[in-house]
């Protein structure tokens, strides 16, 4: 039994069963024994490694785009550059060395990374010392600058913390963590009188589990607000679906899935993206998979363009690494990429017929 779970099952015998939105956020953020407190999640020593972690291409082509999508919308000045859920630091490090050569943009940049971790913003701090550029850091995306925003999301809300509803014969109940035979449990509330009002709800059959993460909506309705009044790009890219049903929440614990109630505070906990009441937040938006975006991108022939220079283990890690990103049975498809736009802008980069 973790430190942790010892907490959380006398918080339960004090004060009753929790939401599977608290239990996720004191699993990963528990100032004492959280997950992203406690370890390096991050790469080959962590639980997963990220799409910017298996190759700089995916840095460096969305890097473009969004340079791209900067000029199409007529190169406004002093516009907001950001990220959220930056991670070690290693994608906008990508970026920004790949619109270097784009006139002006970085001139008229400034580089903002919501982060809340001071470890975090450290390992951020150190990626982007060879650009030469110091990033401004915000706790929370409702934070952003009232200016023209281009922004990147990588696996940044597949982690805010979800709740889970049942719907049986008598309605809709939610699902809970308490205790059974003296082990954290899943259980159901009572009926509820109100649910979060999203199209999975009003179309689940009897049975179904639906997921609704308010956090991504309010983070996504803050990067929307944005965008709807100054211009900008909005790129969110995680793993999910449109409509997404099901009990998608998982856990990672010493690089396997594992039960969610099994480690807390050990292991990374994730839910399913529901894109589609992400998008309805948007004044306009495009929706796509992963692999078909980097493929429109160029990711193809910027792939052949470095493998010229590599040979033996590394050429093969390079291939390797393109199929991951871009195949359907690997990254390609179970991750989308969800483009908030203003209405009217010129159709993104990555996202033409």
């Amino acid at each position: 039994m973790t430190p942790l779970a010892r907490l959380l099952m006398q918080r339960i015998r004090d004060g009753g069963p929790i939401s599977i939105a608290d239990y996720m956020a004191e699993c990963l953020l528990h100032p004492v024994h959280g997950y992203y407190t406690t370890r390096e999640p991050f790469g080959a020593a962590g639980d997963f490694i990220t799409a910017p972690e298996i190759s700089q291409m995916f840095g460096e082509l969305f890097g473009l785009a969004l340079a791209q999508a900067w000029i199409d919308q007529g190169a406004p000045g002093a516009f907001t550059l950001a990220e959220a859920g930056p991670g070690r630091g290693t994608l906008m490090a990508d970026i920004l060395r790949a619109t270097r050569a784009v006139p002006g943009f970085q001139a008229v940049a400034r580089v903002v990374l919501v982060e809340a971790s001071p470890r975090l913003r450290a390992l951020q701090a150190r990626a982007l010392a060879p650009s030469g550029v110091t990033p401004l850091w915000l706790d929370r995306v409702e934070d952003l600058p009232e200016a023209p925003l281009f922004l990147i999301a990588n696996e940044f809300l597949d982690a805010l913390p979800i709740r889970q509803f049942q719907l049986g014969p008598d309605g809709w109940r939610e699902r809970l963590v308490g205790l059974a035979e003296g082990r954290l449990a899943f259980g159901l509330s009572d009926p509820l009188a109100k649910v979060p009002d999203t199209p999975a709800f009003q179309t689940a059959p009897t049975g179904s589990v639906v997921e609704d993460c308010a956090p991504a909506r309010h983070a996504v309705a803050a990067i929307a607000a944005r965008i709807a009044r100054h211009g900008g790009l909005g790129l969110l890219i995680d793993y999910g679906g449109w409509r997404s049903q099901g009990d998608t929440l998982q856990a990672l614990h010493d690089h396997a899935f594992d039960n969610p109630l099994a480690h807390p505070g050990e292991a990374d906990l994730t839910a399913h993206v529901d894109f589609e009441p992400l998008a309805a937040l948007a004044p306009a938006y495009v929706f796509d998979a992963q692999g078909a975006v980097l493929e429109r991108l160029g990711i193809a022939a910027r792939a052949e363009q470095l493998a010229r220079s590599m040979t033996g283990d590394a050429l093969e890690s390079h291939l390797a690494a393109h199929r991951r990103l871009t195949h359907p049975e690997e990254m390609g498809s179970l991750f989308k990429v969800l483009a908030l736009t203003r209405a009217a802008a010129p159709l993104p980069p990555g996202f033409e017929a």
